[in-house]
C-alpha cells in the first residue's frame, strides 16, 4: 500500500470527501505508475480517480463496526511518535 494512504474508516468527524479524493489520486497514481498522465490519458486518469473516489465513499458509508471512532488528533500524535521513534529526533521537530 502507498504510504501516503492512510486509513479513513472510524473516524470523528468521518472522512471528508477532499480526503476520500486525495487517497483515490494516490492509489491511481501508484497502480498507473503516473505522477502527471500524458494529455492522451488524462482522461482515462481522471474517470479512474472519480470512480475510485466514489466507490471508497460508499465503503466507507457502509462499513460497521463495534470500536469507538479515532480522534484525529490522538492518531497524528501516535505517527509523529513512530516517526520520531523509526527516523530519530529529527522527524519529530518537523
Amino acid at each position: 500500500m502507498c504510504r501516503n494512504i492512510r486509513p479513513l474508516h472510524n473516524f470523528a468527524p468521518a472522512a471528508t470527501s477532499e480526503e476520500v479524493q486525495a487517497a483515490a489520486l494516490q492509489y491511481v497514481r501508484k497502480v498507473s505508475g503516473m505522477n502527471k498522465p500524458s494529455k492522451a490519458n488524462q482522461e482515462a486518469f481522471d474517470r479512474a480517480v472519480h470512480e475510485v473516489a466514489h466507490i471508497t465513499e460508499h465503503l466507507l458509508e457502509n462499513l460497521v463496526t463495534n470500536a469507538p471512532p479515532k480522534d484525529r488528533e490522538v492518531e497524528a500524535a501516535k505517527a509523529k511518535a513512530r516517526a520520531a521513534k523509526r527516523y530519530g529526533a529529527q522527524a519529530a521537530a518537523s
